[in-house]
């Protein structure tokens, strides 16, 4: 984690050089406080690796800091090892048992997850669900589903915002979105095989073709099993995005699963700097600090339109296919055997846009993803985008997104 680098190069920051008639320098180092902080994250996910990797940063640019990464008590469940003496906390708090401890210690603690609201003294750095429900529907939409649905089993692992901020989304854009509500509450232990049937019968009393939200990777992996086994076509008949990313289990799944990206090292990098205000004497700010997801990495899960015009599926995936070679709408005629006005009318009938702001929402899209390579220039994605220069491509982002590209990139990243 750089702690030998951190802490070096907080000492030279502090390191007073005098000089004396001009002549010989003096080098004085000053005595330099090294907080021990525990981080109570799992590292076995992709979210939580990259929250770690977040709080790391700033401790290797900001901070003279001992990071102490996923403890376990006997049990492998995170705690704080017995006997340990710290500064502070960053955690992600998912019981009243492990906030009855953490607050034992009367240590300053930073959340970052929203499974429990108002605990006292502590601090917040969460996701933005209205962000990543509007992200969510926005990718489906484009799709153009009209039928929705969310899959978030009773659970102490994950809030209910999710859902409920999802399906405000949904309801807002004129839409129903059926939820599922097996009748058990968190903490049921529920066999496979009941596990199975009940999900099947939800799924099949759903209107199809239908767009899912499952509340994260793994739960969206559960759902396209159970698809597998009960002959349900993915993403014919059900298109699956996960509300979270884990690379590996989105990749490997069958089919690969479409996923929202979140911002985790921004995350971590937030939670950091909080914390470090916290143990500096500040208190915590009485609402959470939100951070906006990132953007959707398409996989085959959600790889199909839900249209029932040939003419406007072509044209669609051509526009997919070749929006960032700078095309326009000339182009979709000579692709397609439609008139331009027929063009027009069924985009507006199907999508509520024209072609031309089809193919500036996929090249805006592609920008925003591209925008997560950080080896990346601003000019090389607004090029590789489909636009003509970065100036084009950061007045149109910022339209779209309300940020400049280079802003969005720096709330990205923790930087």
């Amino acid at each position: 984690m750089g702690i030998a680098r951190v802490i070096l190069r907080t000492a030279k920051a502090a390191t007073e050089i005098a000089t004396s008639s001009g002549a010989a320098l003096e080098v004085k180092e000053k005595a330099i406080k090294v907080h021990r902080i525990a981080i109570l994250i799992e590292t076995e996910s992709t979210w939580g690796r990259r929250v770690i990797r977040g709080i790391a940063s700033f401790a290797e640019k900001r901070a003279a800091w001992h990071l102490l990464i996923d403890p376990r008590d006997h049990e492998h469940r995170s705690a704080l090892p017995d006997g340990w003496r710290g500064d502070g906390v960053i955690a992600r708090i998912t019981s009243r048992l492990q906030y009855d401890q953490l607050a034992a210690t009367k240590l300053p603690v930073v959340d970052v997850d929203d499974v429990l609201d108002d605990l006292p003294n502590v601090a917040k750095v969460n996701t933005d669900e209205h962000a990543r429900a509007k992200l969510a529907l926005e990718h489906l939409m484009a799709r153009g589903f009209t039928n929705y649905a969310y899959f978030a089993p009773p659970s102490s692992r994950y809030s209910a915002r999710r859902g409920e901020a999802f399906a405000a989304a949904v309801e807002e854009a004129g839409y129903a979105c059926h939820q599922y509500r097996p009748g058990y509450r968190a903490g049921r232990k529920i066999s496979w095989d009941e596990q199975q049937r009940r999900v099947t019968r939800w799924l099949a009393s759903l209107p199809h073709p239908v767009a899912i939200l499952a509340v994260d990777a793994h739960h969206a992996h559960q759902i396209a099993e159970i698809c597998h086994f009960a002959e349900v076509r993915v993403p014919d008949d059900v298109a699956i995005l996960a509300g979270d990313s884990d690379d590996l289990l989105c990749e490997v799944s069958t089919p690969p699963l479409s996923a929202v990206s979140m911002a985790s090292e921004r995350i971590g990098y937030q939670a950091a700097e909080l914390l470090a205000a916290l143990i500096a004497g500040a208190k915590p700010p009485k609402a959470p600090l939100l951070v906006q997801p990132h953007d959707v990495v398409c996989r085959h899960s959600t790889d199909v339109l839900s249209i029932d015009d040939p003419t406007i599926v072509q044209a669609l995936r051509y526009i997919q296919d070749h929006a960032h070679h700078g095309i326009g709408v000339d182009d979709i005629l000579r692709e397609v055997a439609i008139s331009r006005r027929s063009l027009e009318i069924q985009f507006r009938n199907y999508l509520e846009r024209s072609p031309a702001e089809e193919i500036r929402r996929v090249r805006l899209e592609r920008g925003r993803t591209l925008l997560g390579k950080r080896e990346m220039s601003i000019t090389e994605v607004a090029m590789a985008s489909g636009f003509s220069n970065a100036t084009r491509f950061g007045i149109a982002f910022r339209k779209q997104y309300g940020s400049t590209p280079r802003s969005f990139r720096k709330a990205l990243f923790a930087d």
